[in-house]
Formats: C-alpha cells, structure tokens, sequence
C-alpha cells in the first residue's frame, strides 16, 4: 500500500498519541502486561534523579496509569524483571523481551565508545577489583566502594571515583544490571544473575540490530523524519552512513515507506504496516485522545521537542537546564495535555514533608485562551470549561499521587483564566476529597 496525498500532520500526532499510550490518559490501570506493552510500544521510560515534583519514570506513568501502587512497579521491576535499566534515549527502563536486541548495543560498546581507550589502559586493575567484588560480595552500590584519591574537588562526571567508573562501563557492556535502587541510588549485580534466562538468548548481529532499531522506533512514532529518529532512541550512535546504508536497505525492501506529510519539504518514513493505520487517522474527525494528563520534561512523548512543534505547534524546552532569569515557564514545567492537543504548561513543586503540592504558575497557549482552534490540528476548537475541569481533575489525581493533602496555585497566564481554573480546582478537590 502507498499513500498517494500528503499525510495531514493531525494524522501523524493522532498515531503517536496512541503508540505513546496517550490516547486514553490515565484511564488505563497498571499491570504487568499493560506495563510491558506501554514499554515496547514507546522504546523505553525514561530515569532523572530531579525530583522536585516526582522522578520522571513515575510521573510518565502517572500520565498513562493514574496514581498507581509504587510497590506494585517495584515487585513488577526488581522482583519480576519484566523491565532492565539501559541506556536506549537517556537511563531507560526497557522490556526485558528486549534485552537481547540491547545485548548487542552492550556487545559493542567499545565501538561506539572509544573514549574509554585511555581509562581502560590505566584503571586496567580496578575494573577486575570492581567485577570481582560482584561476584564475592554479591548487589553492591557506589557507596560500597571507597575513594582513597587525595584532595579530589572536582564537579560532575569526572569527579567520580574510578570504581564509580568502573561500575558505569561494566553497567554498559552488559556485565553488571541494576539489581535495584535505594533511595534512588543504583545497586548494581552481575547481569548473569539478574536476567541468566534473557543472557542465554542470541543477541541479534550488528545489522539485525540497526534494522531493529529503526523499526522500534517508528513504531513508537507512527511516522518520523530522519531526524526525529536519530532523536528518539538516540542511543547507540551510528554515522550518518550507516544510518543511510540501513535506511535504503529497508525503504527497498519495502519494510518502511516514504510518506508525504503536509507542510513538510522531505519525505518522512513510517513502518509499511503502519501505513492502513495513517490513511484511517488522516480521515478521522474526531479528537485523537479523550482526557487530561501532564508530562514529565523527560517523557518519551517529548524526547525530541522539534518534533513536538512540528506536529502539535508548541514550543517547549526543559527549563531546569535554564539559568534562573532565563526561564519562561518555571524549573520543571509540565505541558498540559487535553483531547490530544497541548493547550498549555504548569510550573509545580511537590512540598512532601508539608503535604503540600504548590503550583507556582499556569501559562495557557495563546489560541487556548483566546477560545480559537490549536495550530495544526483541523478538529476545530477545544472547549474552555471541560478543558479547566480536566486540568482540576489531574490536579487533584497529581496530589493524591505524590501524597499532597491540598493544591495551591498561584500567578495564571493571562490572568483572565485564573478565576475559572481556581474554580475547577477547587470543584475537583471537593469531588475528591
């Protein structure tokens, strides 16, 4: 099958809402298998140790699961093992289905990585001390080592003491596996003993790999530039020839397609299966999602921004990164999502001793507040009030999540949507409480 007219970008957005699990957000419940099948459909659940609301892979499932069990994902991750920690866009967890098509990015680390040469040569001794003391003293943390070096004040990654280093390369070639987490500090184990059944798999060749890596990834896109998808499983890097070689190899095989996509100069590609699926979105009417969530900064869904303002027209950037006069939103804000459409972003901290979950500001979309039709969309206008009661509504499931006993918010933007919102919010903490 071809798709003969340009795919209109709403038909794009509408598949990767589904791939992403944000068809239906927060209306899904968490189990094992609804676990896995989020995972494999988005590539991976990205790790960040900020936690000024709630780590990240938490609140990327929040968005999809509602306030679920913590124990629940941590019998499911450290007790069953249906996910691994390894690096696929940023520190993931991945499905262990997976793990030998990632056995073969550990396999070849050295290739990818060169910059280890000179490490290796002279810490040589401390990587055999480092996997030695795994396999006599079993899971171990970073703390379980000590630093002997005199005088080190050094900041950031080169800080580390070399067993720190040690453990991170042994991490990345597949020797160790993350056993768990305390206190969100890795402890770490041979990877023989965590996953002996997924080891004992074959690891795809090199070029089954990068035939895998293409496909994983646009499936979870629906549809992609070549750009979005060096940007989306960022990890491995391959040059750009190789990535070209894999690309021909499958465009003539007929496994991916070219497809036009409106307003966009070059082709883009989609998975050949995928394709009944674009041609029935590019002519659907109705609103691709039905719901209310927030994203985490570090969501699959915004793994590359550009492609978040290429398909929904909103611009966002991670303002933790931002020094603090720069920053337009807030530190950790975090774009709103309704009916499939981004209408805007709120700057929240999670105040865990007090009990207190204070928004410090919501800044709406121009169009949102205007009452006008988002950009790029074609489904028409998106309604203010239900829009304010589901922001209400996920606030009030955001607090009871992150174990807040009541929401404040402050500065609204424009200001003339304040009095509506406090209004839900205040609605939906009665409703809840």
């Amino acid at each position: 099958m071809s798709l003969r007219a340009a795919l209109p970008r709403a038909a794009v957005a509408a598949l990767f809402l589904e791939r992403q699990h944000l068809d239906r957000p927060r209306a899904r419940r968490l189990t094992a298998a609804s676990l896995v099948r989020f995972a494999e459909d988005a590539g991976g659940i990205q790790l960040d140790s900020i936690n000024v609301l709630e780590r990240a892979h938490h609140l990327t499932l929040w968005s999809r699961f509602g306030a679920y069990d913590r124990e629940t994902l941590e019998r499911l991750v450290f007790r069953r093992r249906l996910l691994f920690e390894y690096w696929a866009h940023a520190a993931c967890l991945v499905p262990t289905t997976q793990f030998p098509m990632w056995r073969r990015a550990m396999l070849d680390y050295e290739v990818h990585h060169t910059g280890w040469t000179s490490w290796l040569r002279k810490h040589g001794p401390t990587l055999e001390r480092v996997e030695q003391a795994f396999r006599e003293r079993g899971p171990l943390g970073n703390a379980d080592f000590t630093d002997t070096r005199p005088g080190r004040r050094m900041a950031g990654w080169w800080a580390w003491k070399p067993e720190a280093h040690a453990m991170d390369y042994l991490w990345k070639k597949g020797v160790l596996g993350v056993h768990s987490r305390v206190h969100f500090q890795r402890r770490l184990d041979l990877i023989e003993r965590l996953l002996p059944a997924a080891l004992a798999l074959e690891p795809l060749s090199r070029d089954a790999f990068r035939h895998w890596h293409v496909r994983r990834s646009l499936h979870a896109m629906g549809a992609a530039s070549t750009t979005d998808l060096r940007m989306y499983l960022s990890y491995p890097r391959t040059s750009v020839a190789e990535r070209r070689a894999t690309l021909r190899t499958m465009l003539g095989s007929g496994e991916i397609a070219e497809v036009a996509v409106e307003g966009e100069r070059a082709p883009w590609l989609a998975l050949a299966g995928d394709l009944p699926a674009l041609e029935a979105a590019s002519r659907r009417r109705s609103r691709p999602s039905r719901g209310t969530t927030f994203l985490s900064p570090f969501d699959s869904f915004l793994w590359h921004r550009e492609r978040t303002r290429t398909l929904f027209g909103f611009d966002y950037r991670i303002e933790v990164y931002t020094p603090g006069h720069q920053r337009v939103h807030g530190y950790y804000s975090l774009p709103i999502l309704h009916d499939g459409t981004l209408v805007g972003r709120l700057d929240a901290k999670n105040h865990r001793e007090a009990k207190w979950l204070e928004v410090k500001h919501v800044h709406f979309e121009g169009w949102f507040a205007a009452g006008s039709a988002p950009p790029l969309d074609g489904r028409g206008r998106v309604a203010l009030e239900p829009a304010l009661a589901g922001i209400g509504e996920t606030l009030a499931s955001l607090a009871a999540f992150v174990g807040a006993e009541r929401v404040t918010l402050g500065r609204v933007s424009p200001a003339k949507l304040a009095k509506p919102l406090r209004r839900a919010v205040g609605t939906a903490a009665e409703t809840n409480g």
